[in-house]
């Protein structure tokens, strides 16, 4: 039972005062309420009125202070206020409650006897959980252990634990206070990398009031070194393009940046660095090397590698004219060879005994003397 709402009972007990007239009795009955509220909401008391001839009704605290006399406020203490009253009822409104408003309240008819009934008003604390983690922030392949506590409830909060919405064991422990308890919960269990920025849940509530569930979420903070990944590129550089790597960087605590550096040389003059992000512009086969992005935490050093290739651009060049099929012409490029044939027209080709594949041998010593040919035809006819 939460704000605004409350859980009142009927006192079966009735006081009466009889007056006997020539043929009837007549009976005055005063009625008390039962009350069961929430601290910080409202409680309504209610002196119920039955065959009311005008006497004097009294509603008292439990310190037997009046507080209403006909009606009238007696009592400085402005949380009470009159809702109503008339020949059938005698009721005021208690705002803001406390614990120490709890008790019995007095509703008495004064005639030629005086007689009372007492409304008992019960007043609950529901449960605030608070969670903390007891010691540093654990370390992947660690234990964590955490503390679910409610300062104040009354009765004794239920605690319970949930991991990713999956109940988990704890031990619970209680302290009272005057009318109201302390309530602590201890769970422990290991943690991973993966369980950073996990949901652990503490759930309390009251066993005995329905809709008394309060649930706090804490979020797990999980220690562990960098891991550092650069995205390679999905092209092949030429001369003359730009480059652009970027290195992603997951630790906890996060490393404060990167440091992107080229294996047993210098960075290119041309090099932009921009936290994550490094750029080359006009790329040239002098670029050519292993560029590394590193990161590092309290906890440990990552780094990643890109082996960069630049290849030349093509140039055009003629055979000698000892060349046996005048109108090629050859370019190469590092490991591969390409011919190009000019042919005056597709007749010529069908009586050329041309043996496809062509293999050439190469003198640069990466190509393992092997070449890689391609043939273009061009036709041009008249």
């Amino acid at each position: 039972m939460m704000a605004g709402s409350r859980i009142a009972a009927t006192l079966l007990v009735i006081a009466t005062v009889c007056l006997v007239f020539t043929r009837q009795v007549e009976c005055q009955v005063v009625q008390a309420e039962n009350v069961t509220v929430m601290e910080g909401d409202r409680a309504e008391i209610a002196c119920k009125l039955h065959s009311y001839d005008g006497s004097i009704v009294v509603i008292q605290n439990p310190y037997r202070q009046t507080l209403f006399f006909n009606g009238t406020r007696a009592l400085k203490d402005e949380r009470f206020q009159l809702v109503s009253f008339t020949n059938k009822q005698l009721r005021i409104a208690l705002s803001d409650i406390r614990v120490e408003d709890e008790g019995g309240y007095y509703c008495q008819l004064y005639s030629e006897d005086t007689h009372h009934q007492v409304a008992v008003v019960t007043v609950l604390v529901p449960p605030k959980p608070v969670v903390e983690v007891n010691g540093d922030d654990p370390v992947e392949n660690g234990d964590v252990e955490l503390i679910c506590t409610v300062p104040r409830s009354k009765p004794p909060a239920r605690i319970r634990w949930f991991k990713e919405k999956k109940q988990i064991q704890g031990v619970s422990s209680q302290q009272q206070s005057g009318k109201t308890f302390e309530i602590t919960s201890v769970v422990k269990f290991p943690v991973q990398r993966k369980d950073n920025g996990g949901i652990v849940t503490c759930e309390a509530d009251l066993p005995s009031v329905k809709s008394s569930k309060q649930r706090t979420d804490f979020s797990l903070s999980v220690r562990f070194p960098p891991v550092v990944k650069i995205q390679p590129p999905s092209v092949l550089f030429r001369e003359g393009d730009d480059l652009s790597l970027t290195c992603s960087i997951t630790g906890n605590p996060q490393p404060d940046g990167v440091v992107w550096s080229r294996l047993n040389d210098t960075l290119p003059g041309r090099a932009e660095r921009r936290g994550n992000l490094l750029t080359i512009a006009a790329l040239s086969t002098v670029d050519n090397g292993t560029y590394v992005c590193e990161a590092e935490n309290e906890l440990g050093r990552s780094a990643d590698e890109y082996v960069l290739v630049v290849y030349e651009i093509p140039i055009a060049t003629p055979l000698p004219p000892s060349t046996p099929l005048p109108g090629i012409v050859y370019i190469h490029s590092m490991c591969r060879i390409f011919v190009v044939l000019s042919i005056n027209s597709r007749c010529l080709l069908d009586n050329m005994n041309l043996q496809l594949p062509l293999t050439f041998s190469s003198s640069k010593s990466q190509c393992k003397n092997q070449a890689i040919v391609q043939i273009n035809f061009f036709f041009q006819n008249h």
